[in-house]
């Protein structure tokens, strides 16, 4: 399993991943803080730059936080 370390940018005027190097990424996305929809969107931007599935992505720290760690379970993974 792999960590991610993320620098959240809710609200922003337009979508993007950055990677500052292998395991730190600035992901800016349009969704606001709110009910989950900027976590949700963070995961989709970080999946669709990976070439993931969203489904192998999952927040492990900072829910509610900018600073995320997300976990990339392996591709043979079930959880």
């Amino acid at each position: 399993r792999m960590r991610l370390f993320i620098s959240a940018k809710p609200k922003s005027k337009r979508t993007y991943v950055k990677a500052t190097d292998d395991t730190h990424f600035v992901v800016a996305v349009g969704e606001p803080p709110d009910r989950g929809a900027a976590n949700n969107a963070i995961i989709h931007a970080l999946a669709a730059h990976l070439g993931v599935s969203r489904s192998r992505l999952h927040i492990i720290a900072g829910i509610s936080s900018r600073k995320k760690i997300i976990e990339l379970a392996p591709a043979n993974s079930k959880s």
